[in-house]
């Protein structure tokens, strides 16, 4: 449920630079690094989670160490792959990936909590893996949409993205103590049946790809963590509204909780759309952000009218996809938060993320 506000929104961004570049004669990384996750191993030692993308768009997962500078993120030291496409649900005849992940570490489960695109024989399926240590990672599957007659559509019938978990419960529509989860549906079925075209479920008014959240009760998950996979109580929480969301919208990195509530970084996207699962040209991708009620997030109390941070650098404007800024994880260091983003489908950006003082 969305509204907006004529306020000045609390947050800005601030670029500091690259902080990861594809690696000269690494074949893994022939087509970029970026979008990464992040977290931190046992010993509080920060990683990015990056995606690395290999020729024939074709994509795994890293680790790799933060090197910080003075308080900066400045750079990375690669340590490996930790998610392949090695099963045979992310791999289809002519493509692979396990794509876009977003780690959330979730302190009531002691554990990261990795969505992934799973780009396999039908496309591409949100798909859950978990860990303790950010190196050995669990798969539980891709993840399935509990049905709900009111909506009057089956949401397993659609690709989804974007897709990540809040780190603490909230409390589900139905009253339960629940694990929210973010994610976008993608409505056109075209590219899995020729001639379908586009379906909405009931009380959608708008085609275009917007965020929706759904839920996994708590005491499911601590019961069995596989719980995560099966998602219930879907809502539309938020679409496009303004100039830089003309075409879509969907989430960033892991909701994080601020004094007006849960701050959700999210990306919006103008130009003209190829085919779903082609790789885009003629876009502009630009972060934006909302503000989501502490209670009860399907609440948007506000959202920004231009983007935080819009491509604007030689590293943001030409790449794999020029003109993009895809903010996918949040880290506290020494006190300063910072955005990690994919700059242009390319490389890896680092921002600083700010409170405006009060007036």
């Amino acid at each position: 449920m969305s509204s907006t506000t004529t306020t000045t929104f609390p947050y800005t961004l601030t670029r500091m630079g690259v902080i990861m570049s594809p690696e000269d004669g690494n074949a893994l990384e022939a087509e970029g690094v970026l979008n990464p996750g992040t977290g931190h191993t046992p010993d509080g030692t920060l990683y990015l989670l990056p995606r690395l993308v290999a020729t024939g768009n074709v994509s795994r997962v890293g680790l790799a160490r933060v090197i910080i500078e003075d308080g900066v993120p400045t750079g990375v030291e690669r340590e490996g792959v930790v998610l392949a496409p090695d099963r045979g649900w992310e791999r289809g005849a002519n493509n692979a990936g396990v794509e876009d992940p977003r780690v959330t570490f979730i302190p009531r489960l002691g554990l990261h909590v990795m969505t992934y695109v799973a780009y396999g024989p039908l496309g591409p399926r949100t798909a859950v893996a978990v860990s303790d240590d950010l190196r050995e990672w669990r798969r539980l599957g891709p993840a399935l949409f509990a049905y709900d007659e009111s909506l009057d559509m089956d949401l397993n019938l659609f690709h989804n993205k974007d897709t990540v978990f809040f780190p603490e419960p909230v409390t589900a529509p139905d009253g339960v103590e629940s694990f929210a989860v973010l994610h976008r549906p993608m409505w056109d079925l075209e590219e899995t049946k020729p001639g379908e075209g586009i379906r909405v479920p009931a009380g959608v008014t708008d085609q275009r790809q917007s965020i929706w959240i759904s839920y996994v009760p708590v005491a499911d998950a601590l019961a069995d963590v596989s719980a995560l996979t099966f998602w219930r109580g879907h809502r539309f929480l938020a679409g496009p509204e303004f100039a830089f969301e003309e075409l879509k919208i969907g989430g960033g990195p892991a909701p994080l909780r601020v004094p007006e509530g849960w701050l959700l970084l999210h990306h919006g996207v103008t130009g003209i759309l190829a085919r779903a699962f082609d790789q885009q040209q003629k876009v502009n991708y630009a972060a934006g952000g909302m503000i989501l009620d502490a209670d009860d997030p399907t609440i948007v109390l506000s959202r920004t009218s231009e983007p935080l941070l819009k491509a604007e650098t030689a590293d943001e404007t030409s790449g794999i996809v020029p003109n993009v800024v895809f903010p996918t994880a949040i880290e506290e260091i020494e006190g300063q938060l910072y955005v990690f983003y994919g700059m242009a489908d390319s490389k890896i950006g680092v921002a600083r993320l700010d409170r405006r003082v009060a007036e």
